[in-house]
């Protein structure tokens, strides 16, 4: 168990006055399995309206305006998590149930491909692949491990709009790339997937209350008779220092933050993720 501290700051400055903005922000963790929300907060300077609720998927949305003339737009969202290592499951169920009727009917919308999630054939391929000798757990673990071994994590390799199969084709991309792939590949072997957004400790050895840059990251979630949780980017299981947004069936449907503005262009975009360890 751990518990965690992260501020995401994001601060638009803009060329010029901006006469209206209007904006969704998917930026405040909800308490589920393996993770407890002690508190959260979102912050917005400056803003005229403001509403929350809970989308389709489950995620926490702030959708809010700004009416005024402005040249600048902060949004501070900060939140304190425990957060426990689900449990990696021991009796995971075999591909008779994964792919059963029901489970096609009732996990439909995660069986779905689209142009960003779709696996390019040759990936598709590889996958059968792994699929034909092995239990749907297990090619999963493995097609992750085949994807983490193939394409190359590179800052600013692909942007939020590009299509999995870009990061396939080039071999290099970011943790969206990853989840995205990660997510077509098992949708194309019949593994019912879903596309996580959230936060990424990235110093497992840092002190206690010692604050570090952290990240806004991407990872996957599987069904096997249930739901488990795998980091494609990392390889690793989702564990201690992952805090869950969002889970929907791509980067769109938990995107942190997206809007439209009328006024002058973006001049200047800083976005800051600061993490610490309390527990």
């Amino acid at each position: 168990m751990s518990r965690l501290h992260v501020v995401h700051t994001t601060e638009f400055g803009y060329g010029g006055p901006v006469t209206a903005s209007y904006n969704e922000a998917r930026m405040t963790p909800l308490s589920g399995r393996g993770q407890t929300v002690l508190s959260a907060s979102l912050d917005i300077d400056p803003h005229t309206w403001r509403h929350d609720y809970r989308d389709y998927w489950g995620s926490q949305v702030t959708a809010f305006e700004v009416s005024l003339p402005h040249q600048s737009l902060l949004i501070r969202a900060a939140c304190q998590v425990e957060v426990t290592p689900p449990p990696w499951p021991t009796s995971p169920a075999g591909w008779d149930t994964v792919t059963s009727p029901r489970a096609r009917d009732e996990l439909a919308e995660f069986l779905e491909d689209s142009p960003a999630t779709r696996a390019p054939a040759d990936l598709a391929a590889l996958a059968a692949d792994v699929a034909g000798r092995s239990t749907p757990h297990r090619a999963a673990v493995e097609i992750c491990g085949l994807l983490h071994d193939a394409v190359e994590y590179v800052p600013g390799a692909t942007a939020v709009h590009s299509a999995a199969a870009e990061a396939w084709s080039e071999r290099k991309g970011v943790c969206q790339d990853m989840a995205q792939l990660s997510v077509g590949a098992l949708r194309s072997i019949g593994i019912p997937a879903r596309y996580v957004s959230g936060y990424l400790h990235p110093r497992p050895g840092a002190e206690l209350g010692e604050v570090v840059t952290g990240e806004s990251h991407a990872w996957v979630e599987w069904w096997a008779g249930e739901w488990v949780p795998f980091d494609p980017t990392n390889a690793v299981a989702v564990a201690e220092r992952h805090v869950v947004l969002g889970r929907g069936r791509e980067y769109r449907d938990v995107a942190p933050l997206r809007g439209i503005y009328a006024g002058s262009g973006t001049d200047a975009l800083v976005v800051q993720v600061r993490i610490s360890r309390e527990a």
